[in-house]
């Protein structure tokens, strides 16, 4: 059934209510999909299909509705803590790190009614554009199986856009739920920070702090999706839950022509391909036409390069948590041996690497003066429209990190350079959607940032959907 594959969640839980469609239907429809159609693809790498179909049977014998997403398949990302299967993050060392309960997220999920199929596939530590690992293999865009599908969340993005499932469970920190989304053609949100509890997306077996910058969040093939999918999962950790509300403001605009977007097509900090400025660029000019108040030229009141180095120093502070003693003795001597005038993304990445809870604080102080910075500028817009990657799925690469170059405009850049358009808006906290703008010259999908005001996550996924009904939103790739 090609049409319930690509149909939304949202369309799915109609029918089920409806009883137009059972949930063992519709869990046994996506079941088949994987089995036939993810060898090539490898997105879907953990598969709970008996306990999928268990919970569908009892969703088909329930009287009422668990809620919105009742009997509706999905799937989580692999980092995401389920009952009885691994969570390892692709660490070959973890491939029997079992828990014995739900992460919040799927908690929340469950409780809306939905059926987890199984997790899909991440990069290896969360930390990389690109989805491979020792554990689960190499993931490939459906679009073009020798091209990435993104990454840390590519098996998400991935079995999305397959129509593998019709809705996913992503994290980001830097871009990993963006990234995946342009690359693959879907849509994908990175909440305002803490917005959604991190409980149980972990390699930890019992729960642990909420780490800073990361965020967990939906993804899928419509705007729709996205603000169901916030609906269900939005709210505070066990810990915070007596006394933590959440009231996200609702939109205020009906149509496009009452939003006020500005729009940042390129930046010689990142140089995008002309074809992915010139599609932001003509995003205004559509917004224009219709109404709306656009400017190219708005910006907020910050230095951008020192606001992305604030961001790779808080980044890589939180990624050198993770690193072995070896890793970090490296750091320390590059560091050590770096003139402290260095700018280069790699100095800047080594003494991150290092840095003391001192020079921690610093880089906070300097991120709260960005959030501000960024408040007064969202004071007179509603939403800026930028890139989120300078180029469209590019082709494998397990070439060493440090080696690897990204080649936009027919000129290399620096792999990590490709960080700077996530980073400019997850340093101060701020929520983002991407979401599909159509496709390259050479068929390969185009997905731009829509970004808002701290805790305006409706806002830019309201005037996505919107935004949707003049150009169009997900395609399906051919052959699927």
């Amino acid at each position: 059934m090609t049409d319930l594959a690509f149909a939304t969640a949202g369309e799915i839980a109609e029918r089920i209510r409806r009883r137009e469609l059972g949930s063992v239907e519709a869990t046994d429809n996506f079941i088949e999909r994987i089995e036939r159609l993810d060898g090539d693809v490898n997105a879907v790498a953990v598969r709970d299909f008996d306990r999928a179909r268990e919970a569908a049977r009892a969703a088909d014998r329930a009287a009422q509705p668990a809620g919105p997403l009742h009997g509706v398949p999905m799937t989580v990302k692999e980092g995401y803590h389920l009952a009885g299967l691994p969570t390892t993050f692709g660490y070959p060392e973890l491939k029997d790190n079992t828990p014995d309960w739900d992460s919040d997220c799927v908690v929340r999920y469950k409780a809306a009614g939905a059926i987890v199929l199984g997790k899909t596939n991440m990069a290896f530590a969360g930390a990389d554009f690109q989805t491979y690992n020792e554990v689960y293999g190499t993931t490939n865009n459906p679009w073009d199986l020798e091209r990435i599908p993104g990454g840390s969340s590519g098996g998400s993005s991935a079995a999305l856009a397959a129509g593998l499932t019709p809705l996913e469970a992503g994290s980001d920190i830097g871009g990993s739920i963006r990234n995946p989304a342009h690359f693959c053609g879907v849509y994908g949100h990175k909440p305002t920070f803490g917005v959604v509890s991190q409980t149980g997306h972990s390699t930890m077996l019992t729960p642990g702090p909420a780490t800073d910058l990361v965020v967990c969040g939906p993804m899928a093939r419509s705007a729709e999706d996205l603000a169901l999918s916030l609906g269900i999962v939005a709210g505070p950790a066990d810990l915070d839950a007596p006394g933590w509300r959440l009231d996200l403001p609702r939109p205020s605009g009906t149509r496009l022509a009452d939003y006020r977007v500005a729009v940042w097509a390129n930046d010689d900090n990142s140089p995008v391909d002309r074809e992915i400025a010139e599609r932001a660029a003509a995003i205004g000019e559509t917004l224009s036409r219709l109404g709306a108040r656009v400017s190219d030229t708005a910006r907020p009141a910050i230095d951008a390069r020192r606001g992305y180095e604030t961001y790779l120093e808080l980044l890589h502070s939180v990624m050198a948590a993770g690193v072995g003693p070896e890793k970090y003795e490296r750091n320390q001597r590059y560091a050590a041996e770096t003139d402290p005038a260095d700018r280069s993304d790699r100095a800047i990445m080594s003494r991150a690497m290092v840095l003391s809870h001192a020079g921690w604080l610093g880089a906070n102080g300097r991120r709260e003066r960005l959030r501000y910075a960024w408040r007064e500028f969202f004071e007179d817009w509603d939403i800026l429209v930028c890139p989120q990657m300078a180029t469209t799925a590019f082709p494998h690469d397990h070439s060493p990190m440090q080696t690897r170059t990204v080649t936009v405009n027919g000129k290399p850049q620096p792999y990590f350079q490709q960080l700077f358009w996530s980073g400019l808006v997850t340093g101060p906290y701020l929520p983002s959607t991407v979401f599909p703008a159509g496709l390259s010259s050479d068929g390969l999908p185009i997905g731009l940032q829509a970004v808002g005001a701290a805790y305006h996550d409706r806002v830019t996924i309201e005037f996505t959907r919107l935004l949707a009904q003049e150009i169009g939103g997900f395609q399906a790739p051919p052959g699927y």
